[in-house]
């Protein structure tokens, strides 16, 4: 049956280009979804887009909608717009709320699994998904509430769950990692899956001032961003020398050229930890290496992580909120990850975290807000943690530490050296 589409001459636009585009999907399920209940959906959200593209206003407001037993995991969004007599403007999309899917760890899924969610997304939802959002969700893009409880149903004893959502723990995210990457310095996967296990209660009932995420990363280059999005970021390093292959440098020399590796690898090094010799042989002041990736990245087979590997936790990180963007700051200079006892003392650092950002954080207020308001060294305090002198780039300039204390802290450290 043919339906009465909306006129959308602005975002018409945004079809053209060599560029993907959202309309284009959106369009094609208004004009080419065997289900009308879908075109119906897809075309009143392609009028209300519209609308706010004319008034450069947005219309969707939240609410409260659940499944029985959470509080989190969906994104509530109801349209604003009415007609004089209180009626929808679109009333196919009028509900249009947003389904967010625990995924698997590294984003590991199969064809069986995405159709089976596919399949209920058509049934029950607008056929559209998000692959995946900052939290790491894989996003059901509107549904209605009435759908909401049998969806959860059907994918609940298929083995899926949902995520998090609201004021909760959010949905942890890993890379790929030790699965596929051979710059893996940790099991990412198993450290994503023991944190969620272990809150999976804090995700799913929000009891929380505000959001507060993991993300797992097995080196610096850092592919789920955790650095500047997680308020407990995880990410894989080592602490011995940087493995050299002089063999494979002077093959990458000879390949590339002399002027190459000095343009694009030693003077790239941000603490200038490498030479070429005349020989082109690499050589490699570890002392000063801040294992960034960069010369691992472009040299490859030729440089390699060390062995002693273990993850470097850093607390914090955000984008803009009540204040600006926040990269994550030191927490744990070095931890090793290769016992069950190892594990339970990561937990307990998260637990720890988590409890005190409960108890002294502003409603809505992220972890690394609360700790520039209230100040590093009182939260290290509060989760009992030592101040430790990697926490820091410049100890001497630092507003986060004071410095009538500092011959103490020294004297601490120098002690935590000497045990080991």
């Amino acid at each position: 049956m043919a339906i009465d589409k909306h006129e959308t001459p602005m975002i018409d636009q945004l079809v053209d280009g060599p560029w993907p585009s959202f309309i284009k999907g959106i369009q094609r399920l208004r004009d080419e979804h065997p289900s009308e209940r879908i075109n119906g959906m897809a075309n009143d959200l392609l009028g209300q887009l519209e609308t706010s593209y004319e008034t450069r206003k947005g219309y969707w407001k939240g609410g409260t909608i659940s499944v029985f037993g959470y509080g989190g995991g969906i994104i509530p969004r109801f349209t604003e717009l009415k007609n004089e007599d209180g009626s929808s403007r679109f009333p196919e999309a009028q509900e249009f709320h947003t389904m967010r899917i625990q995924p698997p760890g590294g984003f590991h899924y199969t064809t069986d699994m995405l159709r089976q969610i596919m399949d209920l997304d058509e049934k029950y939802g607008s056929g559209m998904i998000c692959l995946h959002g900052q939290t790491g969700n894989l996003m059901l893009v509107g549904m209605d509430s009435d759908a909401i409880q049998p969806f959860f149903d059907e994918m609940n004893a298929i083995g899926w769950d949902l995520g998090g959502a609201g004021p909760c723990v959010r949905t942890g995210m890993s890379c790929v990692g030790a699965a596929r990457c051979e710059h893996s310095c940790a099991d990412e996967m198993k450290i994503n899956r023991v944190l969620l296990n272990n809150f999976q209660d804090d995700m799913h009932r929000p009891a929380l001032p505000y959001k507060f995420k993991f993300k797992v990363s097995g080196c610096a280059n850092d592919c789920t961003n955790s650095i500047q999005r997680a308020d407990m970021s995880i990410i894989g390093t080592w602490r011995d020398d940087m493995k050299v292959n002089q063999d494979e440098v002077k093959a990458f020399v000879e390949k590339k050229g002399r002027k190459y590796v000095v343009d694009n690898v030693v003077s790239r090094c941000p603490t200038a930890s490498l030479s070429l010799n005349d020989d082109d042989t690499l050589e490699v002041n570890n002392k000063d290496c801040v294992r960034c990736m960069h010369c691992i990245n472009v040299m490859t087979k030729a440089l390699s992580a060390g062995d002693d590997k273990g993850v470097t936790i850093l607390i914090g990180g955000k984008r803009t909120l009540k204040i600006g963007d926040l990269f994550g700051t030191v927490l744990i200079p070095f931890m090793k990850l290769d016992t069950d006892e190892d594990y339970e003392k990561l937990v307990e650092l998260a637990e720890e975290c988590i409890d005190f950002f409960a108890e002294n954080a502003l409603e809505h207020e992220r972890t690394g807000e609360m700790i520039e308001r209230i100040g590093l060294a009182n939260f290290l305090e509060g989760i009992g943690v030592d101040i430790d002198p990697n926490m820091i780039n410049h100890p001497r300039t630092s507003s986060y530490v004071r410095m009538d204390g500092w011959d103490e802290e020294a004297a601490k450290w120098e002690e935590h050296k000497a045990a080991g």
